[in-house]
C-alpha cells in the first residue's frame, strides 16, 4: 500500500470566539492510501487543540508512524490495519484519518457511497444547523436572518462569551418562531451559573437545547434536573465516553474525536441504548471530515439538526467544489463512490 501525507491549513473568514478561545484557522492532515490494485482512499486528521487538547504536531507524528504500518500491510484487512495503527499510537484524531481512508477506498471499490455500505436505506439529505459566531448583537442578528432566509430551521449561538442574553434575543427576533434556537456554551459555566444563564436565556422564548453548559457527568445531570430545557453533552464524551450520555437528553458525536466512522457508529449505538438522542457535528473539519460525518448521520437517520454546515466559514469555501451543498437547511449526501 502506498501512503502519502499532506498538511493542510484552512483559514476562517471571520475569527470564531468560543469559551475555550478564538479560532482563526484550522490545521489538519490529509492521508491518501493507494492499494495494490490501484484503489485510492483519502482520510483527514483534524485535531483542534483548544477544544480537544491534542496538538497538531502530535497527530502528525502518529500519522508518520501509521504510514509505516500501512506501507507494510501484508494483506491485512481494514480493521486489522486500524488495530495495528492503534497499537503504535492510540490517538483518535490520527486514527480517524486511517479509518476514513479505508472506508473511502472500500466505497470506491464497491462503486457506492459510504452510507450505502453502512445501511440499506440511508437519508439522502441531513438536517443541519447554521452556526452564529458573531459576538455583537447586530452581526449575530444579521447572520441569523441570512440563515433563516437560506432555509435553515435551526441556528446555533455560541454563549458564555459576552452579552449572551441580548445577543440571543436579537437572534430570536431575527429568525422568528419558525427557526429553533440552540445554544452552545462549551462548558463555560459552573452548575449555578448555567442554571441562572439558561433561565435568563429561555425567558424570551423556547430553546431547542443547550450543548455542554457545564463539563462533567454529575454537573450535567445537576443542570438537567434544574432547568426546563433539553441538555446536550459534547466535550464530556471525550473524558467519560459515550456511556456518560445517560446524564443528558442528547449527545453530540464527532468523527475526529471518536476516531473515525467505525468508532462514531459504535458510540451512537451506545448513546441510543442509554435513551439519549444522538446527532453529529464537526470541529470545523475539512471536506473529508464533513463528508464522513454526513455519511454517518445519513446512515443513522439522525433527526436533530447536525453541526456540519461549516465549510462556508473557511476562506475560499470549498463546500460546493467538494459536492457538499446545503439546500433548504439540509446537507445533501454525496452520491458518488466513497466519501465524496
Amino acid at each position: 500500500m502506498d501512503v502519502a501525507l499532506e498538511p493542510v491549513t484552512h483559514r476562517l473568514r471571520t475569527p470564531l470566539r468560543t469559551s475555550y478561545g478564538e479560532v482563526t484557522e484550522r490545521g489538519m492532515y490529509e492521508l491518501t492510501i493507494t492499494t495494490a490494485d490501484g484503489i485510492t482512499g483519502r482520510g483527514e486528521a483534524a485535531p483542534l487543540e483548544p477544544y480537544d487538547g491534542v496538538p497538531l504536531d502530535v497527530v502528525g507524528a502518529a500519522l508518520e508512524r501509521y504510514a509505516e504500518v500501512l506501507s507494510n500491510d501484508r494483506g491485512r484487512t481494514g480493521p486489522q490495519l486500524l488495530d495495528a495503527c492503534r497499537e503504535v499510537a492510540d490517538l483518535p484524531q490520527a486514527l480517524a484519518a486511517v479509518d476514513l481512508a479505508l472506508w473511502d477506498a472500500a466505497g470506491v471499490r464497491a462503486g457506492r457511497p459510504i452510507c450505502e455500505l453502512l445501511t440499506d436505506d440511508p437519508l439522502d439529505a441531513v438536517p443541519v444547523n447554521a452556526t452564529i459566531g458573531a459576538t455583537d448583537r447586530a452581526s449575530a442578528a444579521e447572520a441569523a436572518a441570512a440563515a433563516a432566509e437560506a432555509g435553515f430551521e435551526c441556528v446555533k449561538v455560541k454563549v458564555g462569551v459576552g452579552d449572551d442574553v441580548a445577543r440571543v434575543a436579537a437572534v430570536r427576533r431575527a429568525v422568528g418562531d419558525a427557526v429553533a434556537v440552540r445554544l452552545d456554551a462549551n462548558g463555560a459555566w459552573t452548575v449555578d451559573e448555567a442554571v441562572d444563564a439558561i433561565e435568563a436565556l429561555a425567558a424570551d422564548g423556547a430553546l431547542e437545547l443547550v450543548e455542554e453548559p457545564v463539563s462533567g457527568i454529575a454537573e450535567l445531570r445537576a443542570v438537567r434536573e434544574r432547568v426546563p430545557v433539553r441538555i446536550a453533552m459534547d466535550e464530556t464524551v471525550a473524558v467519560h465516553g459515550a456511556i456518560a450520555s445517560a446524564a443528558a437528553d442528547a449527545v453530540c458525536l464527532k468523527v475526529s474525536r471518536a476516531g473515525g466512522i467505525s468508532a462514531l457508529l459504535a458510540q451512537a449505538a451506545l448513546v441510543r441504548a442509554t435513551g439519549a438522542e444522538a446527532y453529529v457535528a464537526s470541529t470545523f473539519d475539512g471536506p473529508l471530515g464533513i463528508a464522513a460525518a454526513l455519511h454517518c448521520a445519513a446512515a443513522l437517520k439522525v433527526e436533530l439538526p447536525c453541526g456540519l454546515a461549516t465549510l462556508g466559514m473557511f476562506e475560499g469555501g470549498g463546500a460546493v467544489d467538494a459536492g457538499l451543498v446545503v439546500r433548504h437547511g439540509r446537507l445533501m449526501v454525496p452520491t458518488g463512490p466513497g466519501l465524496l
